[in-house]
């Protein structure tokens, strides 16, 4: 039985079971990446690099960032928005930041000039960076894929 993950923006990213072996396309090095991120944050990260479909973006970027955060300030990933300010609510500091593109750099194999990362101060921002990024990237790298219309997550999906 393949491994699910459960993605809505109600509760986190979860397995189905945690016995399950690697996703199909498990990489040693994506897997290296994300070891400190919950494991629905490989497995999204794995679908996402088959698929290329935006609905893997959100679990990946909130994996990504909960790895950063606090654990008291952890629920507030737990129902996200764009409004979510990446300093004051979640207690990032521009390190902290710089690491968090890094990693997510490395997983959606994008790249994000160092003018656009001072950019983003909130969820919404870093979602539309992205979306940006990927959209190019996508169209010009990824076939696309079937029944998906839009190459990139539609507003407030991270």
């Amino acid at each position: 039985m393949a491994p699910v993950i459960r993605l809505n923006r109600e509760s986190p990213p979860t397995l189905a079971r945690a016995d399950q072996a690697a996703p199909p396309g498990d990489d040693a090095g994506l897997r290296e990446t994300l070891k400190y991120c919950a494991p629905s944050t490989y497995q999204a990260a794995c679908l996402f690099r088959q698929t290329a479909r935006p609905e893997f973006l959100s679990p990946i970027v909130l994996g990504v960032i909960e790895r950063y955060v606090e654990p008291e300030r952890r629920s507030r990933l737990s129902q996200p928005d764009d409004q979510l300010r990446l300093v004051e609510d979640l207690g990032l500091d521009s390190l902290t930041l710089m690491e968090i593109v890094i990693r997510l750099e490395e997983v959606l194999q994008l790249s994000i000039r160092d003018e656009e990362l001072r950019q983003f101060r909130t969820l919404g921002e870093i979602r539309r960076l992205i979306e940006s990024c990927l959209a190019g990237e996508l169209s010009a790298v990824r076939p696309a894929v079937p029944g998906h219309a839009s190459p990139h997550p539609q507003s407030g999906s991270i």
